[in-house]
């Protein structure tokens, strides 16, 4: 059987069915969530044996074989996606040439709600529309929209020539995707050499561990490759259980797998799986994993990658190894870094990663966010707003009517159990009102830029007749 997006003929890769599930928690999914994934895994697996997971919430499959078995692409995708609905999950599917495209066909469902099928031959088409965002390479496509390349088919538009000599190997593969054929071509003739990397657990380990061995097994992998001028899109991950249970899933990653990435895959497939495990969740005290084994499945040339103009920076390296590290004595959610997210107040724009995950935000920061604080961002960002006080000339405590009026000009400020501080400089008020159609998570609130007599300059908001402080500007 042909891999998902692997090429039919020289430059045209295979149809392939996408499965996506809108709205999953994708790469932050809790372990209850894996689990529920693995379920809907588990039902496409009984349209087609051999399922590539790209992230929790999308999967891919081939489409030629089950197609004309179930009576065309149309009809497996309605299958799929009532079968996966029958659990209690909303589905889409989409179909196009390709994995890249199949995935985006996932997502651009009909007005009828069922996925779109792409025509053979029109996967070039069907992207043109779509930003260079949807890139699995944000910094690229950052480039791209500033030189003025803002679509998929202005890329595809430009000389392949150019596009190699300005981008490299990387802006070649996204000039590929653009042009609706597959990213890299695949390593001609078989591998001479069992490229596998397996290690056996004496005795046996749980979940936390066996990801932090994963990580080293990957590099091992990842070096034998790379000696003989090899890369890698897809890995097998085969887990066995001291009870005789094993697990066995195909994973995908948007571009060339790193050591971390498959070792985010390894924690994914045990978040979903655990050896011993019951119906209500796994029981790690009944058994534990014996064996781990990856296999490089789906190999590519490996064309190196572009330095930055004054070299690669090799802190960053001892940085990662430290980190997985800490991680492995600490526990995976110990370690996190910064990723710029979307939202109006700013405890909304930053979400903490842990680090190794590739995980983008629930909203993105580039979404139009009406009411938004202004730049510069404040310094102190409190995780819990601290409460306060503010009064007039007078005295009297300083209100905000529903039509955003203040009841007078704001004159003193005392956060907390601190002294009163006399307000120097104010703007404001700045009325947002969000989730207005969700009774229970509504919320309506104003908020207000304060200069203290320290030369303090806070962030206030008044919501519920009540004041309080959700950053400082230092």
């Amino acid at each position: 059987m042909k891999a998902p997006g692997q090429a039919a003929g020289a430059d045209e890769p295979a149809r392939v069915l996408a499965v996506c599930c809108p709205g999953w928690p994708e790469e932050d999914a809790s372990g209850a969530e894996a689990r529920a994934f693995g379920d809907v895994i588990t039902v496409v697996e009984g349209f087609c044996p051999e399922v590539e997971i790209l992230r929790p919430g999308l999967c891919l499959l081939a489409a030629r074989g089950p197609a004309r078995y179930f009576g065309g692409e149309d009809a497996l995708a309605r299958k799929i996606a009532d079968a996966v609905t029958a659990r209690g999950v909303v589905c889409h599917t989409g179909v196009a040439a390709g994995q890249f495209a199949a995935a985006l066909a996932a997502r651009a469902v009909r007005p009828d709600g069922t996925g779109v099928v792409v025509p053979p031959g029109g996967a070039r088409q069907f992207l043109a529309p779509y930003p260079v965002h949807v890139l699995a390479a944000p910094a690229l496509a950052g480039q791209l929209a500033r030189l003025g390349i803002r679509t998929l088919g202005d890329l595809a538009a430009l000389p392949a020539r150019d596009v190699a000599s300005r981008f490299g190997a990387e802006g070649t593969a996204a000039q590929r995707v653009a042009r609706g054929q597959e990213a890299r071509r695949l390593a001609t003739g078989p591998p001479q050499a069992d490229l596998s990397a397996t290690l056996e657990f004496d005795p046996p380990v749980h979940a936390e561990p066996a990801v932090f061995a994963g990580k080293g097994l990957a590099e091992q992998m990842l070096a034998g490759l790379a000696s003989r001028g090899l890369s890698c899109v897809r890995v097998r991950v085969e887990v066995t259980g001291t009870d005789g249970r094993e697990s066995t899933r195909l994973w995908r990653h948007d571009g060339l797998l790193s050591a971390l990435a498959v070792a985010q895959r390894v924690r994914w497939q045990l978040d979903g799986w655990s050896p011993g495990s019951a119906e209500d969740g796994p029981d790690e005290s009944v058994c534990g994993i014996a064996m781990l084994r990856l296999v490089p499945d789906h190999l590519v040339p490996d064309e190196g990658r572009q330095l930055g103009l004054w070299g690669d920076d090799l802190i960053s390296g001892r940085v990662e190894r430290a980190a997985v590290r800490l991680q492995a004595m600490l526990g995976h959610e110990s370690v996190a870094h910064p990723v710029l997210a979307g939202g109006r107040g700013p405890g909304e724009q930053v979400m903490l990663v842990p680090f190794g995950d590739i995980r983008d935000a629930r909203h993105p920061a580039d979404r139009p966010w009406p009411a938004r604080i202004p730049p510069p961002a404040p310094a102190t960002v409190y995780p819990v707003p601290r409460p306060a006080r503010v009064i007039d000339a007078a005295g009297a405590p300083v209100t905000v009517t529903g039509r955003a009026a203040v009841s007078a000009s704001p004159d003193a400020l005392t956060v907390g159990d601190s002294p009163w501080l006399a307000i120097t400089a104010w703007a404001g008020p700045w009325p947002v009102t969000e989730r207005w159609w969700d009774e229970r998570n509504a919320t309506r609130r104003a908020r207000f830029q304060l200069v203290t007599e320290d030369g303090i300059a806070w962030l206030a908001a008044v919501e519920l007749g009540r004041w309080q402080i959700e950053a400082r500007y230092d």
